[in-house]
Formats: structure tokens, C-alpha cells, sequence
């Protein structure tokens, strides 16, 4: 994300934090998710929706930040059996 600008954190209410593996998937539930707002460029859009919408695995949903409105990629398959990051943050999952 070379032209990302990075304009803040911030925490989503209503979701949860799964751990895939190498990656995080979000999706609605009790809790709150900590993210990372940017402001990118419809090149740098396209290339992550190419990244992550791919064979359905997210599906990207519209959120309020203090920022102003903003993409996040909510993971749109099961999460039984996979392992919850109950702090929210995905750094912090190494140490649950």
C-alpha cells in the first residue's frame, strides 16, 4: 500500500476477530475489532478487492469512522472451529 495514507486506528463495535491462520477475519458479533483507517486510491481499491473478494471469502462493507466513511472486508465464511482473538486486535493474538 505504497499510496496509503495512514489517517488513524480505530475500533469497530458489533464485530469479531477470527484468527485464519496467517490472517484475520472480522465478522458481526459481540466485541469490537481494532483496525487501521487509510485513505488509498481507487488502483490501490481494485487491487485489494482483487486480493480479498476472490472466490467469496470477503465481502467489503461500508463503516463510520472518525474519519469518514470507510471500507473494511468482513469474512463471509464459517468461523467454527477457528480460534477467536477476544482482545480484538489482531497483533495481540500471539499472546491468548
Amino acid at each position: 500500500m505504497t499510496n496509503a495514507q495512514w489517517l488513524g486506528d480505530h475500533h469497530v463495535e458489533n464485530y469479531a476477530l477470527y484468527s485464519l491462520g496467517h490472517y484475520p477475519g472480522v465478522v458481526p458479533g459481540e466485541g469490537a475489532v481494532a483496525g487501521e483507517v487509510y485513505r488509498i486510491d481507487a488502483s490501490t481499491l481494485s487491487e485489494l478487492d482483487a486480493l480479498r473478494t476472490k472466490g467469496g471469502e470477503y465481502k467489503r462493507q461500508l463503516i463510520q469512522t472518525p474519519f469518514g466513511s470507510a471500507w473494511m472486508y468482513v469474512y463471509q465464511r464459517s468461523v467454527e472451529g477457528l480460534t477467536r482473538i477476544e482482545s480484538g486486535d489482531w497483533l495481540d493474538k500471539d499472546s491468548e
